[in-house]
C-alpha cells in the first residue's frame, strides 16, 4: 500500500497557479529531473524562500484553486521531482488535480473550516502529516506537531482509493 506522508509545507495563498509552480521557460528546454531546483521560484508570498523552505517537504498545505491557470503537466512533474507526495487544498484546477492522480501523487480536497484550523494550529511550527485510508473507507489527514496531534476527515473518492493501493 503507498503512504502518502512527510514534513509540510505551509503556502498561505489562493489562486497558485502553474507558472507559479514551474515557469513556462523551463517547460521545453528541460527534461524532468532537472525541474527540481525550479519549484515556485516565481511564487511570491511574504517569508516564503523557495531555496530554502522546499527541502524535505513532502506535503503541501495551501488555500484555494491550487494548479489553476495554463494547463501543464509540468506542474505535478515539478512536484513529483521534488519529492512531494500529496497536496490539500479546499480546491484544484480540474486539469491540475487530474494530472496528480496521473502522476501516483495525492490532491486532498478538505472544507474550509478544517484547512483555517490547519494553518491556525500548525503553520508556525515543524509539522508532519500522514494520509490515512480507514478500513471502513472513509480517510483523514493527520498533523503532528511535537505532542499536538490533530485529524481532519475528508470524501475519499475512487481515484484516491487507487493511488493508495498501488506500491
Amino acid at each position: 500500500m503507498k503512504t502518502f506522508a512527510g514534513p509540510v509545507l505551509f503556502l498561505d495563498r489562493s489562486d497558485i497557479n502553474t507558472d507559479e509552480i514551474i515557469a513556462a521557460n523551463y517547460l521545453a528546454e528541460l527534461p524532468k529531473q532537472e525541474l527540481t531546483s525550479h519549484l515556485f521560484e516565481n511564487l511570491k508570498i511574504d517569508g516564503f524562500n523557495p531555496k530554502t523552505d522546499i527541502a524535505g517537504k513532502k506535503v503541501i498545505i495551501t488555500k484555494e484553486n491550487f494548479g489553476c491557470g495554463s494547463e501543464s503537466e509540468h506542474a505535478p512533474w515539478a512536484l513529483e521531482v521534488n519529492g512531494i507526495n500529496t497536496v490539500v487544498a479546499p480546491t484544484f484546477a480540474k486539469a491540475f488535480r487530474k494530472d496528480m492522480f496521473a502522476n501516483n501523487l495525492m490532491a486532498i480536497e478538505i472544507d474550509r473550516k478544517s484547512l483555517a484550523d490547519m494553518f491556525r494550529t500548525f503553520s508556525d511550527k515543524d509539522t508532519e502529516c500522514k494520509v490515512v485510508l480507514n478500513d471502513d473507507g472513509t480517510a483523514k489527514v493527520k498533523l503532528i506537531a511535537g505532542s499536538l496531534s490533530k485529524s481532519y476527515q475528508f470524501n475519499v473518492d475512487d481515484a484516491q482509493k487507487a493511488l493508495f493501493a498501488k506500491d
